[in-house]
């Protein structure tokens, strides 16, 4: 909030306002909030120790006080444009937009051609979703102040909400001109464009924040949507070098899965889980770069894990199913097959699992019948297996007719 307007001087006892006013202007609140409280007590229709008393309080942000004595002194001096001003903008302050609104307004009636009352009767307007009325109040503090940067963000801040955001860039980039801790808020315009599903624009932003670890893994996750793997492990890297948590570590260890590099996702992905072991998705990615890595046991260790945190977890069965079959647990298999099918998530190539169990463990007849349940669901989308089921069936046919 932008300094207070100077306290008022009228209406207090002397000794009263000599000490009150010394002890604000020293920045001794808690003593002045005491000593107007005594002057209030003294004569409580003197509006200046009322106003006097609540700038102190917004000082102390004692915000409820200070609305409380703003109140009083409009009731006892209605309109008084320091009392409407101040008053707005600590329930401003307090997230009250739609109760500031109406008295920052009055300040701008009073002084329109002042900057601070038209400026934060923007702030309210934008709060409450008062766009045309932000809109105006914001040009208006650009009359005031030309080279406001809070005004420009603010007019860049209602054409966000428009999705006007060439528009809203551009003033994002006069306001960042003006005042350099206004950059980061372009970050809102590049997060917008994300959302439109346009990555150019939206990564071209995150590109200008070189040193932020957020924008460096936007960029990357961006790349990666579109198929670049090899420049988003590039930004990703540098984005878990600046910031290594859980989150960065998992967008760069799917990097690199999918560009192949196996060995480079296990070790992050291992950490990432290490640091957050409740978390399920993350030891499910785990566990499916140690099963294409061919490490089945470490695999089905993960697996087996997030079917017993998460018991109605079909994926879960169904990789540990998968990779049961490939260590040739086969009753361990049967179990986690069976728990899919209690859970009516049977596919097609978990039908085919149970045969090849059932098949090697030479019962054939249950073999043969799951084997051409497998081909009649199928439809032709695992050929491979197809063709092997095909050629069991025919084989165990001979097998059995001979028995």
């Amino acid at each position: 909030m932008s300094p207070l307007v100077l306290a008022l001087f009228l209406l207090q006892k002397p000794d009263l306002q000599a000490d009150g006013l010394k002890a604000l202007d020293e920045q001794r609140y808690p003593e002045a909030a005491e000593i107007f409280t005594k002057a209030v007590a003294a004569d409580p229709k003197d509006f200046s120790a009322h106003f006097n008393l609540a700038l102190a309080y917004t000082f102390l942000k004692k915000d409820a006080e200070a609305v409380a004595e703003y109140r009083k002194v409009l009731e006892l001096k209605p309109g008084l444009y320091q009392a409407e001003l101040n008053l707005g903008q600590v329930l401003l302050r307090d997230q009250q937009a739609a109760d500031a609104l109406p008295h920052l307004e009055a300040a701008a009636k009073a002084k329109p051609d002042q900057f601070r009352p038209v400026l934060y009767a923007g702030e309210a307007a934008l709060a409450t979703g008062e766009l045309d009325k932000a809109e105006d109040y914001y040009k208006r503090a650009l009359v005031a102040d030309a080279k406001s940067a809070a005004a420009e963000a603010g007019l860049a801040h209602v054409a966000v909400k428009r999705d006007k955001l060439d528009e809203a860039e551009s003033h994002f980039r006069t306001a960042a001109g003006l005042d350099a801790s206004y950059k980061d808020a372009l970050l809102e315009v590049a997060s917008a464009y994300e959302a439109k599903h346009d990555p150019v624009k939206a990564a071209n932003i995150y590109k200008e924040f070189p040193e932020n670890a957020a924008a460096r893994e936007h960029v990357g996750s961006l790349l990666l949507e579109g198929g670049d793997a090899a420049h988003a492990i590039e930004e990703l890297r540098t984005a878990v070098e600046k910031s290594p948590t859980s989150a960065n570590r998992y967008a760069l260890a799917i990097a690199y899965v999918k560009n192949k590099e196996l060995d480079k996702a296990e070790p992050l992905l291992a950490q990432a889980v290490h640091d957050e072991p409740r978390n399920l998705d993350l030891r499910m990615s785990f566990g499916r770069v140690l099963r294409d890595e061919k490490k089945y046991n470490l695999a089905a260790m993960e697996f087996y894990r997030v079917s017993q945190e998460k018991p109605d977890s079909v994926e879960a069965w169904s990789e540990l199913a998968g990779m049961l079959v490939l260590l040739q647990k086969d009753a361990e298999a049967i179990a986690a097959l069976d728990k899919l099918r209690a859970m009516g998530a049977e596919k097609p190539g978990h039908l085919f699992f149970r045969a090849l169990v059932l098949d090697r463990n030479k019962q054939l007849q249950p073999a043969m019948e799951s084997y051409e349940k497998f081909l009649a669901t199928d439809g032709g989308k695992s050929p491979d297996e197809e063709f092997k089921a095909r050629q069991r069936v025919r084989i165990l046919k001979r097998e059995l007719t001979k028995r």
